[in-house]
């Protein structure tokens, strides 16, 4: 049978690497995890309560297109309370995960053809996704200099452009942009005329000053979220987006079609995860001190050009002294040492052969062993 060019989009090698990390598992050995940028943590106990009593009371059958009105509210709130931010919940978009607010943003924004910048290192998907929906993305090579930030210089030199990507805090690196880089971003993408996409599915988790989004300079952006990461709800399949206020039947039109609306059990759970905070800034205490025993662990265990990571849970390791090639190379540790990590070259097709991406999102004693590992398996492989 016929296929499409616009499915032939490039594998998420992360998915690839757990893969071979479970047929590890499988074969007996004990995998540490550091390729994931998955909670350890479940969702919140009041959450998977709220569901419970829930499921005893109804059918939980299809709500409509944008989501419940109480959650709704609630994101709303959360502006309010992380950012200040006064927001009307008509402009709130729930979704079935990030990667459904993505599709939909892509498909509201842009036309076949489209030219869409994003900074590389980047997540995979935005990409593929662009690809997938017939848009061209338009890598925007990021510079240590700049945090591994697009630059609005660069990004203004781009021809052509219909849009622009950002993240903070960002993956793989988890660096921040700072309200004035931020800013600057935002006024360039105005200036051309060019659709704004704030990805800030990782608030939440910071560890010094918090991050700013967004809406917090303007109302003329999209900014998507998710209940994955902070809430630890990987698996519910539940973000949401934000959008201007004329924009929103745009969305809601493209909702009701592609999804019908976002899965009504994890919305239930999203609500009451947005009164969790206790249980969650303790999750985000543990993250803290896995990134301390991180940056204290990797440069000696030989990985010591790191991107100072503000936020989320990942170290982005240059290791161009080390090898060339980091697909070989995660698959040398996962043999060698019993731990995976995620090749560069997810994030950035053209110099991902010389970095690797480490995910702390697991247990304290998980990413102590891990550690450890690394040092040992180094310090033989340099001998």
């Amino acid at each position: 049978m016929r296929t499409s060019r616009r499915g032939l989009v490039d594998p998420f090698i992360v998915m690839d690497v757990m893969e071979a990390a479970r047929a590890a598992e499988a074969a007996g050995r004990h995998i540490i995890h550091m390729e994931v940028g998955q909670p350890s943590t479940p969702a919140p106990a009041a959450a998977r309560a709220a569901l419970a009593r829930a499921m005893e009371q109804g059918a939980l059958g299809y709500t409509v297109a944008l989501g419940l009105p109480q959650l709704r509210a609630g994101i709303a709130a959360l502006y309010a309370r992380w950012y200040g931010v006064e927001l009307d919940p008509a402009r709130v978009i729930v979704t079935a995960g990030s990667s459904a607010a993505f599709l939909l943003a892509f498909t509201a924004l842009f036309d076949a053809g489209d030219r869409v910048a994003l900074g590389e290192p980047g997540y995979p998907s935005y990409r593929q996704i662009l690809r997938a929906l017939s848009l061209e993305p338009v890598g925007i090579p990021a510079r240590a200099e700049d945090r591994l930030q697009p630059n609005p210089e660069d990004v203004a030199l781009a021809p052509d452009l219909a849009g622009l990507i950002v993240a903070s805090p960002g993956n793989p690196s988890g660096t921040m942009l700072g309200r004035d880089a931020l800013a600057a971003l935002i006024h360039v993408a105005a200036e051309r005329n060019l659709a704004f996409v704030s990805d800030e599915i990782y608030h939440g988790l910071h560890y010094e000053g918090r991050a700013i989004s967004a809406l917090e300079i303007s109302d003329d952006v999209y900014v998507i979220n998710s209940f994955s990461k902070y809430f630890s709800m990987t698996g519910w399949r539940i973000g949401w987006m934000v959008v201007p206020e004329d924009h929103v039947r745009i969305v809601e039109r493209l909702a009701q079609n592609m999804f019908i609306c976002p899965p009504h059990a994890s919305q239930v759970a999203a609500l009451a995860a947005l009164d969790c905070v206790d249980e969650l800034e303790a999750n985000r205490a543990v993250y803290a001190c896995n990134r301390q025993l991180m940056l204290e662990g990797l440069p000696g265990a030989g990985f010591d050009r790191i991107a100072p990571p503000d936020g989320a849970f990942y170290i982005y390791a240059d290791v161009s002294g080390l090898k060339t090639d980091s697909r070989a190379f995660a698959a040398e540790i996962l043999a060698g040492a019993g731990v995976a990590v995620t090749p560069g070259l997810d994030f950035d097709p053209v110099r991902g052969g010389t970095t690797l991406r480490f995910s702390y999102a697991g247990s304290t004693a998980d990413i102590a062993e891990g550690i450890a590992r690394l040092t040992k398996f180094m310090a033989a492989r340099q001998a």
